[in-house]
């Protein structure tokens, strides 16, 4: 669409400029935070005409002030009635960064319109500050004492300088929808985006997306970090009258949820990451309990933590840029397999792996490993976050117990007397040999109840009974009975025990013996003494 100048003021004599308004929202819940105000010509004939077909024309014209004022005028009415906090962002053209009248003009447009410049973003493009830094300081530092917030606008699209983003007292940093269009199929895009995000971060700025149209740039913009985006995804410009129905829209939750804590989400956040959050994450990972490292894809230390560092046995420094297969050698051996699996996408837990001797001091050591593999935003693994756990001392002592129970159990068995340990509902768990000569009946066939065979029919009745009750109540065991002796027949036994129980106070074990009383029942008479 063509237009001249001539139709550009009569278009401002006819006050025929109008506002629209686009939706600004907050990612990580989708709720609304404000508008942009996008400049729009409504032509009687043609209807809605674009900024590309005017602004340049009023710019080189003169017109451009003229234009601004207009337009915030009817903005900030329309807007004069938007509920706390929502806020008004107003692209400001770079020839007005050298007007001195400019932080008037916006002050005087907002008193009339009724709308509080506390709520209200000034955006600048940075080819504004290019040989005209002196003057948009003084414009920006009166913007910000009015209340106004600042933010720049089209950051790394044309002419790019750290040196704009110290001088000015920038509150938001914009990523440019040319970025955020691309960042789906391009990785390059993907981690400009994410330099910027993590720039805004490390100054202490707010970032805001555009052009988002996506679910999937949604998300990574999530998961990058960045706060604010707007776009077609969340509404097209629309006119005032249309205001109250997109505040009271519900908000927009993205389908994947909350991603800026998922697992995923850690390792691409960390591109965006602060310095000072870099250094907090620091003091996490060298407390961690584990030794923890960071694997790129070709299995080398981005990262160790000083636990893993004294693991392998030197310093964390000399581990950084060099692989797996360097420092530690002899158990790159062992672990090859699962790394070249986690590259794979594979989550591999928990395996062991013998530690050689480090040093004249040290002895072997026995470890488990885990394999996470980290995703970047389009799902591509990037690397491997391994955690390391010594156990060594968990194994000696797991081997020390097992030679106690050995011990214990052939000392045991040594023992002549029935011994036997239950569980907290009366099956039986082990015996001794004792009681496998005693009755014949071998330790599988004595088990859980299985040694009620050896027992006296007309005794089985009350040696439950009685057991039961001891189970119930918890006092010792004490019972009485005839068993079959394996080739004495029935003779009459003892079985006495006492319970076992756990941290938590509940009975997890009982132990006892069982001894032959037959002589005590059936005592043989005295010998008749002889007179000589």
């Amino acid at each position: 669409m063509s237009v001249d100048l001539a139709a550009v003021r009569r278009a401002l004599d006819n006050d025929e400029l109008e506002p629209c308004f686009q939706p600004v929202v907050e990612l990580h819940t989708g709720r609304l935070a404000g508008f942009e105000v996008l400049a729009r010509w409504k032509h009687p004939r043609l209807g809605l005409i674009l900024p590309e077909n005017f602004i340049s024309l009023a710019e080189e014209d003169g017109l451009i002030g003229r234009l601004m004022r207009q337009i915030l005028r009817k903005a900030f009415l329309s807007a004069s009635a938007l509920p706390v906090p929502l806020i008004l962002a107003v692209n400001i053209s770079p020839t007005q960064l050298r007007e001195l009248s400019l932080p008037t003009q916006i002050r005087e447009a907002a008193e009339q319109g009724g709308f509080p410049l506390a709520r209200l973003t000034v955006e600048i493009t940075e080819s504004g500050l290019i040989g005209n830094l002196e003057m948009a300081q003084k414009i920006a530092r009166e913007l910000k004492s009015m209340g106004c917030r600042l933010a720049l606008d089209d950051f790394g699209t044309g002419y790019s300088s750290l040196r704009h983003l110290q001088a000015l007292p920038f509150d938001a940093l914009k990523v440019d929808r040319s970025f955020v269009n691309s960042m789906s199929a391009k990785r390059e895009s993907r981690k400009i985006v994410a330099a910027v995000v993590g720039l805004g971060h490390s100054l202490g700025m707010t970032t805001v997306a555009e052009g988002i149209e996506t679910e999937e740039q949604a998300d990574m913009l999530l998961r990058l970090g960045c706060e604010f985006g707007q776009g077609w995804l969340y509404g097209r410009p629309v006119t005032a009258d249309r205001i109250p129905q997109l505040v009271a829209d519900a908000p927009r939750i993205h389908s994947s949820g909350s991603l800026g804590v998922g697992a995923d989400s850690v390792v691409s956040n960390l591109e965006a990451m602060p310095a000072q959050r870099l250094a907090e994450l620091q003091a996490i990972y060298d407390g961690a309990p584990v030794g923890l490292c960071f694997l790129d894809r070709h299995l080398r230390y981005v990262s160790i933590n000083r636990r893993l560092a004294a693991m392998n046995g030197a310093p964390a420094e000399s581990y950084l840029g060099r692989s797996i297969r360097e420092m530690i050698p002899e158990v790159f051996k062992q672990v090859e397999p699962y790394v070249s699996r986690a590259l794979k996408g594979e989550v591999i837990e928990e395996i062991e792996f013998t530690r050689p001797a480090n040093g004249p001091e040290t002895v072997e050591s026995t470890n488990v490993a885990s394999y996470q593999p980290a995703l970047d935003e389009a799902g591509e693994v990037i690397g491997i976050s391994a955690a390391v756990i010594d156990i060594t001392d968990r194994k000696r002592a797991e081997e020390a117990l097992r030679e106690s129970e050995d011990h214990l159990r052939y000392m045991v068995d040594l023992n002549t007397a029935a011994q036997w340990a239950m569980d907290a509902e009366g099956n039986v768990l082990d015996v001794n040999s004792g009681w496998v000569q005693l009755t014949g009946l071998s330790r599988e066939k004595t088990r859980n109840l299985g040694w009620l065979e050896a027992v006296h029919p007309e005794d089985v009745q009350a040696t439950m009974k009685a057991l039961l009750e001891a189970l119930h109540t918890g006092k010792d065991v004490d019972i009485e009975y005839r068993v079959k002796s394996a080739d004495r027949g029935w003779r009459w036994m003892r079985s006495r025990g006492s319970p076992r129980a756990g941290s938590a106070g509940k009975i997890i074990r009982w132990y006892g013996s069982t001894e032959d009383i037959d002589e005590l029942k059936h005592p043989k008479p005295p010998l008749e003494k002889v007179q000589i």
